[in-house]
């Protein structure tokens, strides 16, 4: 009889471990499913982007670099990655991304990724866009750009005009696609934002000023852009809200543009808010420095509340 008892507690040992394996395995591929799910890639052209019908390199990515953070360059097909925020909190905002990185490369996690995690944990459905990027030739699109254009954004927006124009095209088309499926993603076709940093801000920049009904923002959050090429025109009469942040220390100036920037929008009756910190450097994203531009995204929020963004669409 001891050996019996024995036999039965083993077995049942061995069952409910079978059990539990199979509900952790359950979980790992629904887990697995959503993750995917969330993170569905879409080609903003069936066909070659316009314009760049000859591109024949491929698209790249690495962290061996010289700032030591995720890229990818050699971006010819422009692409859109898929961030929905869980049903339960979904409050039909959307936001298109554009990671910044000079015109030839892309920070996607400091500037892409990580924003579009915050903004889900905000109900807010995330678009990341990959825009079109100057053709890299070495393994190091940071060293090459930082040793073509050392702090010259002049030289560098005028040598690579044609690109940055493919790259604005860009990001119209993702506007234009997200309004064109809210009903599939569950999001208003009133409330979808653009914003980006760096070459992304000027991008979510320059579309602010230049669109059509089919591609404009209903809000922009250009991060230290660089705008002034832009900031000449004249404000459109249906410009969006603008929220705009940079640093003092900005080693690139971009932290005048930015008040002129703001300035503008002002100046046209225009709501906007801009936030420059004492210290943050540019291209600061997400990072997390210990400084005080870390504070942005906080601030960010309290814009997007501000707006009545953040509330579920009635």
């Amino acid at each position: 009889m001891m050996y019996m008892k024995k036999d039965f507690i083993f077995k049942s040992l061995y069952n409910s471990f079978e059990l539990v394996k199979s509900s952790l395995f359950v979980l790992l591929i629904l887990f697995s499913a959503s993750a995917n799910a969330q993170q569905k890639v879409i080609q903003l052209f069936k066909e070659v982007a316009p314009g760049s019908e000859n591109w024949s390199w491929d698209e790249r990515e690495n962290n061996k670099n010289q700032f030591n953070m995720k890229v990818v360059y050699n971006v010819s097909r422009p692409s859109l990655t898929v961030f929905l925020p869980d049903s339960s909190i979904a409050n039909g905002t959307s936001v298109i991304i554009c990671p910044g990185g000079a015109w030839h490369f892309l920070g996607i996690e400091n500037e892409g990724y990580a924003i579009a995690r915050w903004l889900n944990k905000k109900g807010i459905a995330a678009f990341m866009l990959k825009y079109r990027t100057v053709h890299v030739l070495t393994d190091d699109p940071v060293k090459e750009t930082m040793d073509k254009y050392p702090n010259d954004p002049v030289k560098l927006n005028e040598d690579n005009k044609a690109l940055v124009a493919l790259a604005i095209a860009d990001g119209k088309a993702a506007i234009a696609y997200v309004r064109k499926h809210v009903m599939e993603y569950n999001i208003a076709p009133d409330r979808i934002g653009i914003m980006g940093g760096s070459s992304g801000g000027t991008i979510a920049a320059v579309i602010a000023y230049d669109h059509t009904l089919e591609n404009r923002p209903d809000f922009v959050a250009p991060l230290y852009p660089y705008v002034n090429s832009i900031i000449k025109s004249a404000v459109p009469a249906d410009a969006p809200p603008m929220f705009i942040v940079a640093a003092s220390d900005d080693q690139i100036g971009f932290n005048i543009q930015s008040v002129d920037l703001y300035k503008a929008w002002a100046m046209s009756k225009h709501s906007a808010e801009l936030h420059i910190y004492s210290k943050g450097g540019h291209g600061f994203g997400m990072n997390k420095q210990g400084l005080p531009s870390d504070t942005w995204i906080d601030r960010f929020t309290d814009w997007l509340n501000a707006q009545g963004l953040l509330k579920p669409v009635q």
